[in-house]
């Protein structure tokens, strides 16, 4: 690894192959097919909305959420992905800051946006409650939060991943990830039990509206056969929605 264990995951994980991805990504399979066709179907329209890009990388989705009609604040933690997100959406309504989900977002105001997207960046999040009560703090009542994360049996099925932990701990795993160029990346990530995930929402106060298993888009067949066989009898993603209800909501205590 090109830094220490005390850096954060998706720094360690993303600098050294930032411009690879900001490049692959807006077209490869997994992401444009995948995963992103399923969250942005659960955000619905944005046209007027203020809407928060949490993790945004390279700026893909913020990108996408400028060109429908969104006002967008978005941030990363990983200064190499700030700099592409800054040139991919130059010109847009689009306000990109340098920010950590693993810590307070105190440059943002209570009941600010209509929608947030976190598009699998939670997975490089070790406690997911805090993250989630920032959200909270931060939508506006009626909001709504979508994020995508790699699905939790999907993860423990395969011996890389769970290592030698039970199903029902967090551990902090790794590999080198193909498709992206060489060298390969090494990137570490969090795999965690569904319940650390559902009951982290609802002990901050979202309701869950939608839980998806997404299936790959059609297209998918014909660019990458061999990932649509795959994606289609076991889903590698879970793409959520959850609702503000309440005006006033006390976090339960961690």
């Amino acid at each position: 690894m090109a830094k220490g264990d005390s850096d954060p995951v998706a720094v360690s994980a993303y600098a050294s192959f930032a411009k690879r991805y900001d490049a692959l990504a807006p077209t490869k399979p997994h992401n444009a097919l995948y995963e992103r066709p399923a969250s942005f179907e659960l955000l619905g329209e944005v046209a007027g909305l203020d809407v928060l890009d949490a993790g945004c990388g390279s700026g893909i989705c913020s990108e996408k959420l400028a060109r429908s009609g969104a006002r967008v604040s978005a941030f990363d933690i990983t200064p190499e992905m700030l700099t592409l997100a800054r040139e991919r959406c130059g010109g847009l309504e689009v306000d990109i800051r340098l920010g950590d989900l693993e810590k307070p977002l105190d440059w943002l105001a209570d009941g600010t946006f209509d929608r947030i997207i976190c598009s699998l960046a939670l997975d490089y999040v070790e406690r997911l409650a805090p993250v989630f009560a920032e959200f909270h703090r931060v939508a506006r009542p009626g909001g709504k939060l979508v994020f995508s994360m790699g699905h939790p049996m999907r993860d423990w099925q395969d011996e890389r991943t769970r290592g030698t932990k039970p199903y029902f701990e967090i551990n902090r795993w790794g590999m080198h990830w193909g498709g992206f160029g060489e060298p390969n990346p090494y990137v570490e990530s969090y795999r965690r039990p569904l319940g650390d995930i559902l009951n982290g929402l609802a002990d901050t106060g979202w309701t869950l509206d939608r839980f998806v298993e997404p299936l790959p888009a059609p297209e998918m067949e014909m660019v990458d056969p061999r990932h649509f066989a795959e994606l289609s009898l076991a889903p590698a993603f879970i793409c959520v929605r959850a609702h503000k209800y309440c005006l006033t909501f006390s976090p339960k205590r961690q």
